[in-house]
């Protein structure tokens, strides 16, 4: 155990340093969007085995998502992105594709609508390094396990919603019969149970995938060059970076676009960052505010004397 808690930077081992003193390695996903089929069935399996309250089945009308985003009831969210991309002549069709000339036989002209595809994303809660919803709670709802994840203790959470505006994804949300905040677990209780999370069990795809922290990110690194190397230069890594914002996320993504095409922040930083900043300033003002209240005591008794 160390004798520092960071609220930003570097920090290689987050179990340790809230007290685990012989924690196993950092486990986390590593969400491939480039194979998702948007299924659902991290959803579905999310919810069975977490036994939570269904969000309704009423349709936005922009696409095929009912759930429309990450909630408290919600702790896996697949996200359907329609997009469509003018499509040069020369450009090869996709790996293990075949691309059909029109029906006159003719090429489709540069600058045309093009193809449409769908990027699909199975968002979940990031377990940040550096966590602000965990610096905020004033109950000590939400800890770091052993596994380097974020979890609330919902008999715990008084409902004063702090972690709500701290999270910098929007992750965290407060049920609205109680008002205690609820976000994925990664499945702590299967964790403990040496099984691997419910939504990564069910992928048919391997879209999601579980393990140590370190080998995801090595995983990863393989995976964006072999896109690459396929012809689909927009392949990225999203989360991945340890020296970001929130000093890396135990759930990171490989992306097809920008992050905020998924509707995820392109530069997150953990909200709690500059509180001892923040706090070093507020006590110099009150100095000096008591400083100046002081000096006109002084000045009035003095213009009495």
């Amino acid at each position: 155990m160390t004798d520092r808690h960071p609220l930003s930077g570097p920090e290689p081992d987050p179990a340790r340093d809230a007290g685990h003193a012989d924690p196993p390695p950092r486990v986390g996903f590593f969400t491939d969007t480039s194979v998702c089929i948007g299924c659902k069935a991290c959803e579905v399996a999310c919810k069975e085995w977490n036994a939570l309250p269904e969000d309704g089945l009423s349709l936005t009308g922009m696409s095929y998502d009912n759930t429309q985003g990450l909630g408290a009831s919600t702790w896996r969210h697949v996200a359907f992105i329609e997009q469509s991309a003018p499509v040069e002549p020369s450009a090869p069709a996709p790996e293990g594709r075949t691309r059909l000339p029109l029906l006159d036989g003719e090429p489709e002209p540069a600058g045309a609508a093009g193809e449409l595809r769908w990027l699909m994303s199975s968002d979940v809660c990031k377990h940040c390094t550096h966590a602000a919803c965990l610096d905020v709670c004033p109950t000590g709802s939400l800890f770091r396990t052993e596994f380097g994840t974020v979890v609330v203790q919902d008999d715990i959470c008084n409902g004063c919603g702090y972690c709500v505006p701290a999270c910098p994804y929007g992750v965290i949300e407060q049920r609205p019969s109680d008002g205690r905040a609820f976000k994925c677990t990664m499945c702590y209780d299967r964790l403990g149970a040496g099984q691997e999370p419910a939504c990564a069990k069910a992928c048919p795809t391997e879209s999601i995938q579980f393990g140590p922290l370190d080998e995801l990110r090595e995983r990863a690194a393989l995976r964006v060059d072999q896109l690459h190397e396929a012809g689909v230069p927009g392949a990225r890594l999203y989360g991945h970076e340890t020296d970001d914002g929130v000093g890396g996320d135990g759930a990171f993504f490989l992306l097809l676009d920008e992050p905020e095409v998924y509707g995820l922040p392109p530069a997150p930083v953990v909200t709690t960052r500059d509180l001892p900043t923040m706090w070093k300033h507020a006590g110099a003002a009150a100095l000096s505010l008591l400083g100046g209240v002081a000096l006109s005591f002084a000045v009035a008794g003095r213009g009495r004397r």
